[in-house]
């Protein structure tokens, strides 16, 4: 028998809302950024493909000197290091494999729902994410690491081994009929691993600028009675941010907000762990429904981050600008301002 985590409930997971003013639905394997050199299936990508470009199932993304981000289900981002490279297996949303060929990636789980059976795939051997937090893959030596969340790791046919916070657990199989080497998880130095990982440290800029990319259009869809949560197109930052139905942190602390919670106040906590520039967060200003002006923009200041009230007034950010658009896979509006 499967275990709990394993369970795929199949109501109430139809791809939500509509796309609007000539939007492009985004979908698991959507490429959502590059840097370098990046390819899907052997060609080359660049800045305009970014948003349209999807992986299907069986196609390839990979980069030489380069990184990408990759959209799976809503809230969760794939990013590929350097000279990696994934094989899109099921793009499906309650069913969504990816394979990694060679090389590393990070999984920045925001949020995952029950309905939601994503799983990595290394040296032959499915690994589910099952909470928030991040994850890393590697492909030599075959391993999961968990710096925050929990994973459940195939190690046989039905039978599952978890991963929690600070463990990493190789994957020495080429098939799950076969034993793994290590026959459980081990704890790692956490921080240590963040100081001296370029994909960690990229994947934490990348959710802040994503961070910021919700807090420039949040406010667009304040008040709107259709709002639902999904991925939403910024035309200004030319990618997709992620807006949920209730505020969130993302693993490395940054704050996102959704259109209902007009008083909420996203501090930067820094990271999982504590260390060095832990400086808590929480609720400021006037509540539900109110927003907190913290002066003419956002502040970096004693490792806290702010959002900016001035853009979540009524009326929104750069109200009536026209990108709004429709819920779950279908993201916000039209592209139609370049980089």
């Amino acid at each position: 028998m499967k275990p709990k985590w394993s369970w795929i409930t199949l109501i109430g997971m139809g791809v939500l809302g509509a796309p609007a003013f000539g939007a492009i639905p985004a979908r698991p394997g959507t490429v959502n950024y590059i840097e370098g050199a990046t390819y899907l299936d052997g060609n080359q990508l660049t800045d305009h493909d970014v948003g349209t470009a999807t992986l299907t199932a069986g196609e390839q993304l990979s980069t030489k000197t380069g990184k990408a981000e990759v959209l799976l289900t809503p809230g969760v981002y794939l990013r590929l290091n350097d000279h990696s490279e994934v094989k899109m297996i099921s793009p499906d949303l309650t069913l969504t494999q990816v394979e990694l060929e060679r090389g590393r990636v990070g999984v920045e789980v925001d949020q995952i729902l029950p309905q939601n059976d994503l799983q990595i795939i290394d040296a032959g051997v499915p690994t589910q994410l099952v909470k928030d937090g991040y994850y890393e893959f590697d492909a030599n030596p075959a391993s999961a690491e968990v710096f925050e969340g929990k994973a459940a790791v195939e190690v046989k046919s039905g039978k599952y081994k978890v991963v929690k916070n600070h463990h990493e657990f190789y994957l020495a199989a080429s098939t799950i009929d076969k034993p793994l080497t290590k026959e459980k998880p081990e704890d790692f130095n956490a921080k240590k691993t963040e100081a001296s990982d370029q994909l960690y440290d990229w994947s934490s800029l990348r959710s802040q600028y994503l961070a910021e990319n919700n807090d420039q259009i949040a406010g667009e869809y304040a008040g709107s009675e259709t709002f639902v949560p999904g991925w939403y197109w910024d035309p200004y930052a030319w990618d997709y941010t992620y807006i949920g139905m209730d505020p969130f942190f993302s693993p490395f602390g940054w704050g996102f907000y959704t259109p209902w919670w007009g008083g909420f106040y996203p501090g930067f906590y820094g990271g999982f762990y504590g260390g060095g520039f832990h400086h808590g967060y929480g609720f400021r200003g006037h509540g539900i429904g109110g927003v907190h002006h913290i002066g003419p923009g956002r502040y970096h200041g004693g490792g806290m981050r702010a959002f900016h009230g001035g853009g979540f007034h009524a009326g929104g950010f750069h109200g009536g600008s026209g990108f709004h658009g429709g819920g779950g896979f279908h993201g916000g509006g039209g592209m139609g301002h370049g980089r």
